[in-house]
């Protein structure tokens, strides 16, 4: 929904004084309303009978609200997840890039660089406003297709290509759940049937009255208060990429910055090469003359 979307975009504290009070005005203002048009003591005559039934429509909105919710993060959670574990499995596949030949697995890591480079830049952007990147699909078969060219001669060669379709296939899956997840899980029938709740619980306590009108427009305040703050959740989660609650693209940076050859973790650039050479060549004093090691 368009509206949902921008709710998401917009700062989150003007989203909470917008529908806290949208909420307030609301049902404070039927409260005032049928008090001066009914007048105290003509509504305190339903306070008996009308209460029971709003406990009941209470309890019926509790349950629909707290099903909305935990729908909502729990598909914040999973969307969360298949993020780390396309990240992982994207570090995985670049560490098993050097036990393929050297020419497959220098194609497999540029793939895979361009591959995370563009989820970063191109396609976290298009899941804000509810696409995917084409840029990065392209980068994805790019990958799907240097991955598909590995070349097995041997029983080893052939575990490793079986790993690495393994490892491309939860690449693949991960970002089909993210990328449904980006227009939202909640349907929009549920929302409405969500809003028109809170409108009928927040509008029931203008058929009530009490004598002081003061503890009565207190009482329907907070009642409108609690409901606009259990209602945000849903709000700000129901599109994970978008707004300033989102899931962040750092797993993917983090898996950038992880993919360095494994027999060179520990050491710097270029300090492995160094300290191979280091180990063939007999080291030198000062003076130019070969130094012997003691035994």
């Amino acid at each position: 929904m368009f509206l949902l979307r921008v709710i998401n975009q917009a700062p989150i504290w003007l989203v909470v004084v917008a529908v806290v009070a949208a909420f307030e005005l609301y049902s404070v203002g039927l409260v005032l309303l049928s008090r001066r048009k009914w007048g105290a003591d003509r509504l305190q005559l339903n306070n008996e009978v009308a209460g029971f039934k709003f406990a009941v429509i209470g309890v019926l909105y509790a349950v629909l609200l707290g099903f909305v919710v935990i729908a909502v993060w729990e598909n914040f959670r999973n969307t969360e997840a298949a993020v780390r574990n396309e990240a992982k499995a994207v570090a995985d596949l670049y560490q098993l890039s050097y036990a393929v030949p050297e020419d497959s697995g220098s194609t497999i890591r540029k793939s895979l660089r361009d591959y995370a480079e563009q989820v970063r830049q191109s396609e976290w952007p298009a899941m804000a406003r509810g696409y995917p990147s084409n840029i990065a699909a392209d980068a994805l078969a790019h990958l799907t297709q240097s991955i598909h060219d590995l070349q097995t001669v041997d029983f080893r060669g052939l575990a490793h290509y079986e790993q690495a379709l393994r490892l491309l296939a939860v690449i693949g899956d991960n970002r089909s759940e993210r990328l449904d997840s980006a227009n939202g899980s909640v349907p929009a029938i549920l929302w409405l049937v969500l809003i028109a709740g809170a409108m009928t619980l927040l509008g029931y306590p203008a058929f009530f009255g009490t004598s002081n009108i003061i503890a009565q427009t207190l009482m329907t305040a907070t009642l409108a208060a609690l409901v606009a703050l259990a209602v945000l959740p849903a709000l700000l989660l129901d599109y994970p990429f978008t707004g300033r609650v989102r899931i962040s693209a750092a797993p993917f940076r983090q898996a950038l910055q992880e993919q360095i050859p494994p027999h060179a973790k520990g050491e710097g650039p270029g300090e492995s090469e160094q300290s191979n050479a280091t180990r063939r060549e007999p080291a030198e004093a000062d003076d130019g003359k070969p130094r012997h090691s003691q035994p």
